[in-house]
């Protein structure tokens, strides 16, 4: 089994897949669910350092609940006021907490969106097919309960490619989109049908062990804190097994150029340095492209260094508004 590490660990953060895994909503005073929403998840630790940003945030509106088109509860929270709507849209086996350290800075200018995918966070699991279009359907239906005019998708890993596919489903308002350790897969050939197997093959005979393994050996760098780095391999292996490794194995078979053709609004990338993002082979699918690295970070960069993943999020934000403005 040992080969296969690196390369899932390249197909990961290539594609944008690598995991999150925090098993509580978005923070935040909760209001009364409608009749027949999911009970709220299990809270565990909150991320270190994220706590405080999300106390001195706005005051949450929500729990709130809408349906998918395949009748799957939808939960996801709102901060903040004002336009665009920035609608956050978490990576594989994540949740909304893991945008903690995001919430308070973002909804000081603009209206925050927090969602829970289906079978993520407090959202419902009765569904059988995870594929990336379904995702995509989740966000939707979460944008359509939102008055603003303008939408702004920030995905982060596989939120990435779930925030392309949506955006063809909500028209103009989407007014760009910034993805977060992402698109280092884009022009690259598809995987075959026997790699994608071969790759989720350890996740699919012990989804616990495998999850933790690639996580701590594979998703920081060296030096990161140990105890962050447990707690999210830790709380990443919480995911249901059927839900995480079907939603994995359909994202490794996800061929983003085709969503990019689709794409025509601003793309905006903040990817870390522990992989190399080729700009120039990107570029060819993503003329417009604009790409920041983060040096000195890992997978879950909004995690590892707020302070500096905060004003290039707002910045990419603003130019996004400006451009919409003119």
């Amino acid at each position: 089994m040992a080969p296969v590490w690196p390369m899932l660990l390249a197909s990961l953060l290539l594609a944008g897949v690598a995991a999150c895994g925090q098993r509580q909503p978005a923070p935040g005073p909760a209001a009364a669910s409608p009749a027949g929403a999911p009970p709220a998840a299990a809270t565990g630790p909150a991320p270190a350092g994220s706590a405080a940003a999300a106390g001195s945030a706005a005051a949450a509106r929500g729990p709130l609940i809408t349906l998918s088109p395949d009748n799957v509860h939808i939960e996801y929270h709102l901060f903040g006021q004002g336009e665009p709507a920035v609608i956050l849209v978490h990576g594989w086996a994540c949740d909304a907490n893991y945008w903690q350290a995001q919430i308070a800075p973002l909804a000081a200018h603009y209206t925050v969106v927090a969602v829970n995918l289906a079978g993520h966070g407090a959202s419902s699991a009765n569904r059988s097919d995870w594929s990336i279009g379904n995702y995509a359907q989740d966000v939707a239906a979460v944008a359509r309960q939102i008055p603003n005019r303008q939408l702004v998708l920030v995905g982060h890993s596989m939120g990435a490619a779930v925030a392309l596919a949506a955006t063809p489903l909500l028209g103009d308002r989407v007014i760009g989109i910034i993805a977060v350790e992402a698109l280092r897969s884009v022009g690259e050939p598809p995987l075959t049908t026997a790699e994608i197997e071969r790759r989720v093959a350890p996740f699919s005979a012990d989804f616990i062990g495998a999850t933790r393994q690639l996580v701590s050996d594979s998703l920081f760098e060296k030096g990161a804190d140990p105890v962050l780095v447990q707690k999210v391999a830790y709380d990443m292996s919480l995911e249901p097994p059927a839900v995480a490794v079907a939603s994995l194995r359909a994202l490794l078979a996800t061929d983003l150029t085709p969503l990019l053709a689709a794409i025509h609004v601003p793309v905006y990338v903040i990817n870390s340095d522990l992989l190399p993002t080729d700009a120039a082979r990107i570029r060819k699918s993503v003329p417009g492209l604009t790409l920041d690295v983060l040096d000195h970070s890992g997978h879950f960069l909004m995690l590892e260094a707020p302070a500096r993943f905060n004003p290039l999020l707002l910045r990419d934000l603003k130019a996004i508004a400006q451009r919409a403005a003119h």
